[in-house]
């Protein structure tokens, strides 16, 4: 994958003056021709700045707090939005009276924002929508309060190409931290993720990367999700190296998404990775440690709607294929946590784990086992037999490893879910 570049602008020039700083005029260094710096106090004219900037243009914001509204760019190339550091440069939006976002960009090429605290928005923090060349490093995106009243998503780049998000940090999103939807070719390494309801989200997102990053402390720490009635396919997806842990925390999602088949209030507390209806991953060298309902669920589209055929296309395909798993370290801890008995889909969690012991006594109430597969593969739809016909491929060592959820007959007397790992081996 071809990594974007990253346009620093790494310093004012030493002895302009605010005056000529704040000149659209012919300057080259950084690659940005105008150059606009700005302090606490000059918010109405930063908002009019976003408004009107031309191609191949900077802002440096100063240190100190800074009090907005919203801000929007559109339809212009080569941007940097630059602070000296989110513990220095703080943007805080919790007096917005409009706007769905704190900052949004519509339709730019080549844009980078770097530096930065991102707070209290009432929707989203940030939202990238249709740009390319995106780049967002070392950027705080948090709220106060992580509870129902926070916005969706605090770092958020939608239908975008070649993204890149790098020394980050998501708190408080009641849906995702960081969220990279219906985009090609996208990078997140090296962030962090913190009291969210998903730690990092990629939706319907082709050609991805996640690596090096720490999600905890989340409901769940990271998703790949693939939805129906969206404008692309994803996949190919790689996630290794991440620390994915202690993912126990209550969903707290706006009451819209409990009530919306696909919304992420059915992400479980408890839940390390999950997979919904998502091919070509490869999920590896991870540490997924003390999500203590499920370290990875591998899930189709069937397991939360029993009408996905319906939704097939050449966009959407409810059955995950092509799922690689391997050399990962798991381990959880000895009890459930305490928010997934009041939650619909931990519910079924504990009742897999409740009816895996009662199967089979020589269990003696062993934990869920790390991996759990909702087992509906393409057979339901191509009326075939295979035992794995949608190549999931396992490969790890952990005793207590496995579990085909059976969930075609769950709830039924002919319900068996399975602890046999066999078929699912890579060969």
């Amino acid at each position: 994958m071809k990594l974007p570049g990253i346009y620093h602008l790494l310093f004012v020039a030493l002895g302009c003056t605010m005056a000529a700083c704040n000149s659209q005029t012919e300057q080259h260094d950084g690659g940005y021709k105008n150059k606009l710096t700005f302090v606490p106090g000059e918010e109405m004219k930063i908002a009019e700045a976003f408004l009107s900037l031309k191609d191949s243009s900077s802002i440096l914001l100063k240190a100190g707090t800074y009090k907005f509204d919203n801000l929007s760019i559109a339809q212009v190339n080569h941007i940097l939005i630059d602070g000296e550091g989110p513990d220095k440069t703080i943007l805080d939006f919790s007096a917005q009276s409009q706007g769905g976002e704190g900052i949004r960009v519509t339709d730019v090429k080549g844009f980078t924002i770097n530096g930065m605290t991102l707070k209290d928005s009432k929707g989203d923090l940030i939202k990238i929508n249709k740009s390319e060349k995106v780049v967002v490093t070392n950027l705080h995106a948090v709220w106060s309060k992580s509870d129902s009243t926070s916005g969706g998503y605090a770092i958020y780049p939608v239908m975008c190409k070649n993204v890149l998000i790098e020394n980050c940090y998501a708190q408080g999103a009641s849906d995702a931290g960081i969220y990279v939807g219906q985009s090609d070719s996208a990078i997140v390494r090296k962030c962090k993720a913190y009291k969210n309801v998903a730690g990092c989200e990629i939706e319907n997102t082709a050609h991805a990367e996640v690596y090096d990053n720490d999600f905890y402390g989340n409901t769940a720490g990271f998703l790949i999700f693939d939805l129906p009635d969206l404008s692309r396919r994803g996949g190919f997806v790689k996630a290794y190296n991440n620390h994915f842990h202690d993912n126990n925390e209550r969903n707290f999602a706006k009451a819209g998404s409990f009530g919306s088949t696909w919304g992420v209030g059915n992400a479980a507390p408890g839940s390390g990775v999950v997979i919904l209806a998502a091919s070509d991953i490869e999920l590896y060298n991870n540490r997924i440690i003390n999500n203590n309902s499920s370290a990875i669920s591998v899930v189709s589209g069937f397991f939360i709607d029993q009408n996905a055929a319906a939704k097939m296309n050449a966009n959407y395909d409810p059955i995950p294929r092509n799922i690689f798993i391997h050399d990962n370290e798991m381990k959880t801890d000895s009890s459930f946590p305490a928010a997934v008995y009041e939650h619909h889909v931990g519910k079924i969690l504990v009742g897999i784990e409740q009816q895996l012991n009662a199967q089979d006594p020589s269990r003696k109430n062993a934990r869920m086992p790390f991996i759990a597969y909702d087992g509906i593969t393409s057979n339901v739809l191509t009326k075939g037999t295979a035992a794995n016909p949608d190549s999931l491929c396992i490969r790890q060592s952990q005793p207590n490893l496995f579990v085909n959820i059976d969930a075609l007959h769950l709830g039924t007397k002919a319900w068996k879910p399975s602890t046999d790992v066999t078929p699912f081996i890579c060969k």
